[in-house]
């Protein structure tokens, strides 16, 4: 059998995650599920081009039978029955003690979207879940403020690997870099779920990225083989998936299902479901192109249907359904500004509420109660809301695809919002730096694909500004990259801009914005320069 390589790393106590058994571990599962990992790849690749002749999606005629069976998922764990409120956030060691004492009932501890996978963050975050899951953890910050646990109560840890596209090149096995989702996990999995278990808890993941619920029978699959492997009882693993792709909400239903023994819920991710929306329907035509990033709320006609769906398949089914992300960040500077957005936030978090959902995410810590009142006031005492069943409700495949009935149109002011939040993104993750405060907001790499998708998707569609009557082309995008970037430089002044990776980040971002191929992934991209 050929020997792993290891990249050599400068974390500090890095030989306790990156110890021989676990990369033993690791390997193991590299060797059994990567030949799939990589056909289910290469499947995606022949559904898109299917959508690209078609224009449409409808759900799978094959599956029938399991929409329309009786069954159940697994029973949820004592720590994962009430969910109302989870706080998300890479596992930096700072964010992580104040995730953990944000009064969250769940803290979704994330090595993707919020991440930047430099080796030293994937190593050093597993580090630091080792440390939070023994109650250890502590962080002085160079001005000598000291972070400890103070909370009496912790969240659930939810651990969020990153998706089957992306490779983690810092370990090769035979000769090929092994899955960063199977890296992500396995090290997890290997160090934690027996701590996990000794605490009352368990191994809890939120999986990302899925297109099919054949890519969930995967996760199945190695849900099944790694409890084996280590000995812990089958059914131990609860995983909540993220429905953010679009082709996945056709198949909600079938992704439970494959993932029964060891499901929990599904999560309505509305920024990377906006962005899959597009990458898929690319060339489909004005009915697919949507209005600036800020116009599309939740309320618009796709969008409802997307999460009424959720919602009543869920409790169909015996599962949790999560609400989107809500990613204002309170300016204690701005507070005109902090109580209207905090004045959307209620509004959203009650909306979702009031649809069934069983709870609902935030980004920052100030946001853990508005969203938890806004939960208590319809859940009471209870823990969920599964009892409510949405018999009511009704979507078709031609609802979920009603982007034409989208309100909003695509202005001037929206194109120089995705530029500049794209670029401002783009550069903070070349830094390593995964979560980014952009204007108010916390920034991960799925508003970064929205913005960049929807400019590829304005050039390419031949849109107009409605306010000026513009074409969108690619000299006009150039243009107004360019003024970001000198706004940008004025902005943080000379020595701080040279400091950063603005170039780099320009780069990217044409690249991804506006090439005649349109690139999967902004990370696929940008991983060679991290």
């Amino acid at each position: 059998m050929a020997d792993t390589e290891v990249a050599p790393t400068t974390v500090e106590r890095a030989e306790e995650v990156l110890t021989q058994g676990a990369i033993d571990f690791v390997a193991d599962l590299h060797r059994r599920f990567d030949v799939p990992r990589v056909g289910l790849l290469a499947a995606r690749a022949e559904r898109r081009a299917e959508i690209a002749v078609t224009g449409r999606l409808d759900l799978l005629p094959q599956t029938s039978q399991v929409r329309e069976a009786a069954w159940s998922v697994a029973p949820a764990p004592p720590d994962l029955t009430d969910r109302r409120t989870e706080i998300t956030g890479p596992t930096e060691r700072k964010m992580t003690i104040n995730a953990l004492n944000s009064g969250a009932r769940v803290w979704l501890a994330d090595h993707e979207d919020a991440n930047s996978p430099t080796w030293s963050n994937m190593v050093a975050g597993q580090l630091n879940l080792i440390d939070a899951i023994e109650r250890r953890i502590s962080f002085t910050a160079p001005d000598g403020r000291a972070y400890a646990l103070s909370a009496e109560r912790l969240p659930a840890i939810v651990f969020r690997p990153r998706g089957w596209h992306l490779t983690e090149e810092h370990l090769v096995v035979d000769g090929q870099p092994v899955s960063a989702a199977l890296f992500d996990f396995g090290l997890y999995f290997f160090h934690n779920a027996a701590r996990q278990l000794g605490r009352g808890s368990g191994p809890y993941f939120y999986l990302p990225k899925l297109e099919s619920h054949l890519e969930a029978r995967l996760w199945n699959e190695v849900f099944t083989h790694a409890q084996q492997a280590l000995g812990v009882p089958h059914g131990t693993v609860r995983a909540t998936v993220l429905i953010e792709t679009i082709t996945a909400a056709f198949e909600m239903d079938e992704i439970l299902y494959e993932l029964r023994e060891h499901c929990s819920g599904l999560n309505a991710g509305r920024w990377d479901y906006l962005f899959s929306v597009i990458k898929n329907f690319r060339d489909s035509g004005p009915g697919f192109v949507l209005p600036d990033r800020n116009s599309v709320t939740m309320t618009a006609p796709f969008m409802r249907a997307y999460t009424e769906l959720l919602v009543q398949t869920c409790h169909r089914r015996g599962a949790f359904a999560i609400g989107g992300m809500a990613a204002f960040v309170p300016s204690r500077r701005e507070p005109e500004v902090t109580e209207r957005a905090l004045a959307k936030v209620r509004q959203d978090k009650e909306r979702e509420a009031a649809d069934g959902f069983d709870g609902s995410w935030v980004a920052h810590p100030d946001l853990v109660p508005v969203c938890a009142k806004a939960f208590d006031e319809v859940l009471g005492s209870r823990p969920n809301q599964l009892d409510r069943q949405r018999p009511e409700v009704s979507v078709s495949a031609a609802d979920l695809l009603d982007i034409k009935s989208t309100p909003g149109e695509v202005t001037s002011a929206g194109l120089r919002s995705a530029v500049d939040v794209g670029l401002r993104y783009i550069e903070s993750w070349l830094r390593g730096v995964g979560a980014a405060a952009i204007h108010n907001l916390m920034e991960d790499v799925a508003t970064a694909e929205i913005s960049r998708s929807q400019v590829w998707q304005w050039v390419h569609a031949g849109v107009s500004l409605a306010d000026t009557g513009e074409p969108v082309t690619e000299e006009l995008v150039r243009a107004t990259l360019a003024a970001a970037l000198e706004r940008i430089r004025v902005e943080l002044g000379a020595e701080a801009f040279a400091a950063g990776r603005w170039s780099d980040a320009c780069s990217v971002f044409l690249e991804v914005a506006l090439d005649e191929r349109f690139v999967e992934f902004l990370t696929l991209a940008g991983y060679g320069l991290l």
